[in-house]
């Protein structure tokens, strides 16, 4: 895409996308960086923003991208138009095949004795054959589509269930694992993805998870939702009272499975 076909929504993301990899340090001189492409609208958006970013002279860095495909779950990404929307922006796709059973519960201290449900069960285990596959192919980040409203709502989540202030931070390192994670949609608002997706036509999944209802997460999306109506400036406001949590988080945090 050359930069006179840019639309106004892409290039206020650009900025974003831009501004986190500087203010977080997200990428480096070298880094070989997996995406994680789960076929939603964000993850199509950051693997453009990548796409465009290793075709910069600096940083310079290689960008691959995989699809974790859960063998025996019935939810469904379009693989032709994940194939062919890769191709065109001169990225190698990797399609990655991984199941699991009720009976077969994580061991890890990263996990709760309670039995898990059927939704954790396949988060867990599709990060799992995400991270092996990197670490196997020498990739020193995986990139994930989490934008500003994810953060924030994790932020409410994790206040009003857990008693805890904190959130998925832009950067975390792997206690087991020699890369790290980052999220290069940490700045940008959720509304300007879902504009640029319907500019684009991105493609939406043909089959929706089939375990998908509604969950407490949505719940405190309402409320994100109904601070905003109070207060335009509402997540600017959070998201600086956030900030202050992130150092700790990338000193403290060992994300681990």
């Amino acid at each position: 895409m050359s930069e006179k076909n840019i639309s106004k929504t892409e290039r206020k993301i650009q900025r974003l996308f831009s501004k986190a990899c500087a203010e977080y340090q997200l990428l480096t001189d070298g880094d070989r960086v997996l995406i994680a492409v789960s076929g939603g609208k964000d993850s199509i958006e950051l693997t453009r923003l990548l796409a465009r970013q290793a075709k910069i002279l600096k940083p310079r860095i290689e960008v691959e991208a995989a699809h974790v495909i859960m063998d025996n779950i019935p939810y469904e990404t379009s693989r032709t138009f994940l194939e062919n929307f890769c191709h065109d922006l001169g990225i190698k796709l990797h399609i990655i095949h991984t199941s699991f059973s009720e009976e077969e519960q994580p061991e890890s201290k990263a996990t709760e004795r309670r039995r898990k449900t059927k939704c954790f069960l396949c988060s867990w285990y599709r990060r799992k054959a995400l991270f092996e596959y990197a670490r196997n192919n020498g990739f020193t980040r995986i990139a994930f589509g989490h934008h500003q409203d994810d953060l924030l709502i994790t932020m409410l989540m994790n206040m009003t269930f857990e008693g805890s202030f904190g959130t998925i931070a832009p950067v975390m390192t792997m206690r087991h694992f020699p890369f790290s994670i980052i999220r290069p949609l940490c700045l940008v608002p959720e509304h300007l993805i879902s504009e640029v997706a319907e500019e684009q036509h991105f493609e939406r999944q043909k089959t929706l998870c089939p375990y998908e209802k509604a969950s407490r997460r949505d719940d405190m999306t309402e409320v994100f939702r109904t601070l905003e109506r109070m207060n335009p400036e509402a997540r600017y406001s959070m998201w600086r009272a956030m900030e202050s949590c992130f150092s700790q988080t990338k000193e403290k945090t060992n994300y681990e499975l």
